[in-house]
């Protein structure tokens, strides 16, 4: 298993981690089993946003006597009413449903607080300009939740977070699919097919999602993934907006050569699933390579961007393309150069200067990407 560091926090996680989809309709007795996989494949992230009683008691006799095996990111507003879930802002509610939490997983501390799905503008102002937010401040000094983070499927929204200074984390989802689309409110239009036939849907990575993933980048607050596989449906060709079928190791690869991303929770509901997505980093280049995939595929077919893929390489003069072409990426989405961002740009052993345009890296490209232009671009941009 690889390890990044998460964000500001300065905690360093499994670069795949485990979702709480699998303990649905489970006993104990499968919760110990597949946390104890988890561990023993390295995996030390997870995420718990169900509010469920008895999943919470299940992780929590299974995390027993090792608690700090685990990271945990679980979940604020996140509550069990009248026997369903529910997602709650009401401040009572929300406290009483997080002792619940911390009760039931034996801890007396969470180490990601996330504030549980926000997509809507006047649901974001709500928690920030109300008593869910000070809740979390309050949480935060009194050590009982280390970091604050928020989860969301709205870029434009996630921006507004990373920009607040309040959040360390952001758990978003992060798939091809979702990622060529327009922000919207409505989570339930990423998984309807019907949405990708919209004129607005680009043939590249939305604007705003690329300046969420600059922000983060530059700020220092960590992306952690969730629908890496969209609900499935990358992993069917029937049912994958882009006509061909995806690899599990293809999805988590795409997720974690997007910047800022740290951890893509897996959805995993047997212990097979598991072991497919831990085994990610063991696995050649070739197994995780996305690039020809997604740039010869049927139906939106990525063009002229970059995707970081590395199949330009190796350049002439030693050239490292992909991340000369992210870092002029991440000022682009800002539309300014993040002294961090200069930094790795200046770090880099052979920069945008060294090209000698002789096209190599453009025959190899599957997006078509003027590469040449891009490194003059790179040049320009960071000569001062």
């Amino acid at each position: 298993m690889n390890y990044r560091i998460l964000g500001r926090t300065g905690l360093k996680v499994s670069e795949v981690g485990l979702g709480s989809e699998a303990f649905v309709g489970k006993d104990d007795e499968f919760a110990q089993m597949l946390l104890d996989i988890a561990l023993q494949a390295g995996i030390n992230y997870f995420d718990l946003y169900n509010s469920e009683p008895y999943i919470r008691d299940s992780f929590g006799k299974a995390m027993e006597g090792r608690r700090d095996q685990f990271i945990l990111q679980a979940h604020l507003c996140s509550a069990w009413i009248d026997g369903q879930y529910k997602r709650t802002r009401n401040i009572e509610t929300v406290k009483s449903a997080y002792e619940d939490l911390l009760r039931r997983l034996r801890t007396d501390y969470i180490d990601v607080g996330m504030i549980h799905y926000l997509d809507e503008q006047k649901d974001f102002d709500e928690v920030f300009g109300g008593s869910v937010i000070k809740y979390a401040r309050e949480l935060k000094a009194a050590g009982t939740i280390r970091h604050i983070g928020m989860s969301t499927h709205n870029p434009r929204v996630a921006i507004q977070a990373a920009k607040s200074k309040e959040i360390d984390v952001i758990m978003f989802s992060v798939n091809p699919a979702y990622d060529i689309l327009p922000p919207n409110e409505d989570v339930n239009t990423l998984f309807e097919k019907s949405t990708y036939e919209a004129s607005d849907v680009l043939s590249c990575t939305d604007p705003e999602r690329l300046e969420l993933y600059s922000l983060c980048e530059s700020e220092g607050v960590a992306l952690t993934v969730m629908k890496p596989y969209g609900g499935g449906a990358l992993l069917n060709a029937k049912e994958s907006p882009f006509g061909v079928a995806m690899t599990v190791a293809q999805c988590l690869h795409y997720c974690l050569t997007r910047p800022a991303v740290a951890c893509v929770l897996a959805g995993a509901h047997t212990k097979e699933q598991l072991l497919e997505a831990a085994a990610y980093s063991e696995l050649p280049e070739e197994k995780k390579d996305f690039a020809a995939l997604l740039g010869s595929t049927p139906a939106h077919r990525f063009m002229d961007k970059c995707m970081y893929c590395g199949h330009c390489a190796p350049c002439t003069m030693g050239i490292d393309i992909a991340s000369v072409n992210k870092f002029t990426d991440l000022c682009d989405a800002q539309h300014m150069i993040p002294e961090t961002v200069r930094e790795h740009y200046n770090a880099l052993k052979v920069k945008a200067s060294s090209c000698i345009k002789c096209g190599a890296c453009e025959k190899r490209c599957p997006f078509g990407v003027k590469i040449i232009e891009h490194m003059q671009k790179a040049y320009e941009l960071f000569k001062s």
